[in-house]
């Protein structure tokens, strides 16, 4: 009875999180996929090939078109973001006070090393 003082107007029904561009739940979009390919411009023949055979190394899928109008920019900022992302680093855990040492003395890393 008291929510008419306050409330005006009715709630709307909460949106779906990628309905504005939210976070995208379809992974299968991976770029240079069969599906989704690489959409790359280069300006001349010679460097289409270059270009083709960087994306062969890379086992990618690419559309390359040649521009040769005066003035065209070459466009090929998706593979060298794909081709420069770094790998997943891995750190080796470092032991705690109580675990026995690394270098195998069989005392506790507290009384050895640490």
């Amino acid at each position: 009875m008291s929510d008419k003082f306050f409330f005006k107007g009715r709630q709307d029904a909460r949106q779906h999180h990628t309905t504005y561009g939210g976070f995208q739940t379809n992974a299968s979009q991976k770029s240079g996929s069969k599906k989704y390919p690489l959409t790359l411009v280069v300006t001349s023949d010679a460097r289409k090939q270059e270009v083709e055979a960087q994306v062969a190394r890379a086992k990618l899928y690419a559309n390359i078109s040649v521009d040769t109008r005066e003035g065209a920019v070459e466009s090929i900022t998706e593979l060298t973001a794909i081709l420069t992302k770094g790998g997943t680093v891995t750190t080796v855990k470092s032991p705690s006070r109580n675990d026995i040492c690394n270098c195998g003395s069989g005392l506790k890393f507290k009384k050895c090393c640490g």
